[in-house]
């Protein structure tokens, strides 16, 4: 007999099975497919040595990897050893001293971390998507170079996988907070053309997904969001604590007038050195309603770099709002429509203008950039009652910002206004009736 309780153990069960077998690593709405995948070409076998082809492909719509880069990591399975590398180095070279009397191998470790060559590099060291310093572009932002590439000659191990000819290494890392990568999966050799009209494919293709997600990358917010409008004399600040409180751990700030004097640290440090302020953050977005006319109305949109020591280069906002569907005009940024829910344009990304306003500086260093938006106002939806002018969701370089409540939206001037006359008519339609009905 089927009792509430079987009921209720039997949802619990499903529930648990479901949580068990369910990725643990973030979801975005905003980018559901977006990841970084590593891929690993066996290109031949040389019975004692391999030649792979390493590839690091950025496919997340905005965010993107920045300074000091990529640092790609993994474990071998058996006794592997690089013999040589082109396109990327190793940090560390390892005990190599197994090879006396020849040329020492380029690294010896069990579990070593390649980096980026640096812009410049010698040629004869460099191979085709290299030497852009570790440095990735969002897929949005610039398709030709989000992908890094790198090739290596390593020695075998008798180790291998089960139904493969050749050894796959596990454990792979990036070295970016917040990544976390799964186990390698074969795919489909990869295929490549050098004419045009004959295709090759490599021996096997083995695919590594690395995954963003906020909570492994920090406790704490990252970017605040205040509000103002013409018609409103009050600014809405950032909320009170959006990313720290002065005085609470890990929240040391460093008030401008000081930072001539303090020796600061290094700007690829973990922690931001931030200016002093109510919400700790190191950026601040600032949206105003500027201007209403009779068919537009003019947004003007201000990134301030409160990071004393960093400078952002190829930043992005994402913005999400209603009305970015009738977007006219865009100055002084670009812009580019993210439509993730089919053809409903509500999302958007801007990032700054190549050698213009690409560079966020730190502060103290003019660290803002600035955009005006002209919209078109859509007549059955538009308004500026209960904060619909004000957007729902802005992120910065991939990270979610603190709004303010819409409690504290500006609203208009009238509205206290119209509600002191409605209250004085039903003040006097209540007199009324009382006269009549004496």
């Amino acid at each position: 007999m089927y009792t509430k309780s079987m009921g209720n153990s039997l949802i619990f069960i499903v529930f648990f099975i479901i949580v068990s077998i369910t990725p643990s690593y973030g979801y975005d709405p905003l980018d559901p497919f977006g990841n970084i995948t590593i891929t690993w070409d066996f290109l031949s076998d040389n019975e004692d040595t391999i030649d792979v082809k390493v590839s690091i492909h950025n496919f997340q719509l905005f965010r993107h990897v920045e300074e000091p880069g990529w640092k790609l990591g993994w474990t071998w399975r058996g006794h592997e050893v690089i013999l040589a590398m082109f396109g990327a180095e190793a940090m560390e070279q390892g005990n190599c001293t197994l090879f006396r009397g020849q040329d020492k191998p380029h690294c010896c470790k069990k579990e070593p971390v390649i980096i980026d060559l640096m812009p410049g590099a010698p040629y004869n060291m460099q191979s085709a998507n290299c030497c852009k310093g570790g440095v990735l572009t969002s897929l949005t932002q610039d398709v030709t170079k989000h992908v890094a590439s790198f090739q290596m000659n390593y020695m075998k191990s008798s180790t291998s996988i089960s139904g493969s000819n050749f050894s796959m290494p596990e454990n792979f890392t990036l070295g970016l907070p917040g990544y976390s990568c799964a186990k390698p999966f074969e795919v489909p050799p990869t295929k490549f053309t050098k004419n045009g009209h004959r295709w090759l494919q490599v021996l096997e293709t083995w695919n590594v997904t690395c995954t963003y997600s906020p909570f492994l990358t920090s406790y704490t917010p990252k970017c605040c969001v205040s509000f103002s409008a013409f018609y409103h004399s009050d600014i809405v600040p950032c909320p009170l604590c959006s990313c720290n409180c002065q005085g609470q751990p890990r929240a040391d700030c460093i008030d401008s007038y000081k930072t001539s004097v303090l020796k600061l640290p290094q700007a690829n440090d973990a922690e931001p050195v931030v200016r002093c302020s109510h919400h700790m953050c190191p950026i601040r977005v600032h949206w105003h309603v500027k201007q209403s006319y009779r068919e537009y109305w003019r947004v003007k949109i201000t990134i301030t770099n409160l990071n004393i020591i960093k400078n952002y280069s190829q930043w992005n906002l994402v913005v999400l709002h209603p009305n970015l569907r009738n977007l006219t005009q865009v100055f002084s940024f670009n812009y580019q429509p993210l439509p993730t829910y089919g053809n409903f344009n509500d999302t958007g990304i801007f990032w700054g203008l190549k050698y213009y306003n690409d560079l966020l500086l730190a502060h103290g260093e003019d660290g803002n950039v600035q955009t005006e938006l002209l919209l078109n106002k859509d007549q059955g939806e538009f308004t500026f009652k209960e904060g619909w002018t004000f957007p729902r969701k802005i992120s910065f370089n991939g990270d979610e910002c603190v709004m303010p409540s819409p409690d504290h939206y500006p609203r208009l001037p009238n509205s206290s206004h119209i509600a002191t006359k409605s209250h004085l008519l039903c003040l006097f339609l209540m007199l009324l009736l009382t006269i009549l009905f004496l």
